[in-house]
């Protein structure tokens, strides 16, 4: 039973790279045809993202209030209707609004898939399932750009978002398959809901390691809405072999999270994230020292700044609803919305006409840890170990 509900969490929390990164090899394609700078054509990307954090502040309060299955189905619902439109659209218009509302529907499944794990797991195996998932998740980004690329070699890009509708179909199919984890605060108003938020918003310990994870979050979205552009236009590879890179990126990610799940609790939490920090810095570094001769110049430093972020992520992830006693979904939502609202803005900085977006990326990695790192030293002298209050 648990392995199906890791299996779920993990299908729902990968809603945003896979519907992302199966669609990274059609973008070059699309600038092409359309005759748009990257720049327009990555809004399919940003407005995406925009939209899915917004749509995570209203998604959390609303399972605290009617439970967890009942948003999660309408947004789930909602992700199949937009991928479909976003196949048959006919212009670069007409997909940036079909994106925003995919974006809409994947905020449910992020959001609540944390508050699911809050509602039923104790806190040693919570940590632990966290791992799996992040570890399970990480095999998304590794094979979604490969399936996109074989996608268009052999059909076209509309069919991307038919196999993302596909993939939500699964997951509906699972959400009504698993029972019910919070049943809702009955009589509660929705008004008096939202201000749980200000609830979370005022405990320091909480939104401290929101903040160190949203940071850290610059690099690697910068990296996904820079990546076919740098290994196909810049190093001339083609889409198949982008697929590679992209995965081997990916597949860091998974390494870094498999470490945590094996040596978390020898190592301890804090001492993990703090690794994980100390990393970013580094890869950063390493970055801006190459002169990317080559593509593997640049996947070198990449991949050890994306296995830092897969260590730190699962235990931060987990430190972070510790210092919740209540209002887990409202407290899941906000986590996920500044990562990914941090990536958005990523996405968007990164498209425009920079002389090297190599070197920028290099940059932002180096400034975004050491700011992480630094507010971390402070921050984990004062943080609860154990579950806090809100």
């Amino acid at each position: 039973m648990q392995i199906r509900f890791v299996l779920l969490l993990a299908l729902l929390t990968a809603f945003p790279p896979l519907a992302t990164d199966m669609y990274l090899p059609a973008i070059p394609y699309l600038v092409e045809v359309w005759g748009y700078p990257l720049s327009i054509v990555n809004l399919t990307l940003v407005m995406f993202f925009v939209t899915y954090c917004i749509s995570l502040l209203f998604y959390g309060p609303l399972s605290d209030r009617f439970g967890r299955k009942p948003p999660l189905i309408s947004g789930i619902l909602l992700f199949i209707a937009a991928s479909l439109l976003c196949a048959f659209s006919t212009n670069i218009w007409m997909l940036v609004g079909a994106r925003i509302i995919q974006g809409m529907g994947a905020g449910a499944a992020s959001s609540i898939s944390l508050a699911m794990a809050r509602d039923r797991l104790e806190r040693g195996a919570r940590e632990r399932v966290l791992s799996q998932v992040s570890v399970i998740m990480a095999i998304a980004p590794m094979v979604s750009p490969m399936i996109g690329s074989l996608i268009m070699e052999y059909l076209s890009w509309s069919w991307v978002f038919v196999a993302q509708g596909l993939m939500g179909m699964v997951a509906l199919v699972g959400v009504f398959a698993t029972a019910e984890s919070h049943g809702g605060d009955d009589g509660e108003p929705l008004a008096a809901l939202l201000q749980k938020y200000g609830r979370i918003f005022v405990n320091r310990r909480f939104m401290g390691v929101v903040f160190c994870n949203a940071v850290i979050a610059l690099p690697l979205f910068a990296f996904i809405a820079g990546s076919s552009s740098i290994y196909i236009n810049r190093f001339g590879l083609s889409e198949n072999v982008f697929a590679m890179f992209f995965g081997a990126n990916a597949f860091c990610f998974m390494a870094g999270s498999m470490t945590c799940m094996r040596f978390g609790a020898k190592w301890g939490t804090l001492p993990m994230i703090s690794s994980g920090y100390a990393g970013i810095v580094f890869g950063g570094m390493l970055m801006l020292l190459n002169d990317f001769a080559g593509p593997l110049q640049f996947a070198i430093p990449m991949g050890i700044i994306t296995f830092s972020l897969g260590l730190s992520r699962p235990p931060s992830n987990n430190l972070a609803l510790e210092q919740v006693s209540r209002d887990a979904g409202t407290a899941s939502s906000l986590m996920v919305f500044s990562y990914f609202m941090c990536g958005a803005l990523s996405m968007a900085v990164v498209s425009l006409e920079w002389s090297n977006t190599l070197v920028y990326i290099g940059w932002l990695s180096l400034c975004s840890g050491s700011v992480a790192f630094t507010f971390w030293l402070f921050l984990k002298k004062h943080l609860c170990i154990v579950q806090g209050t809100s």
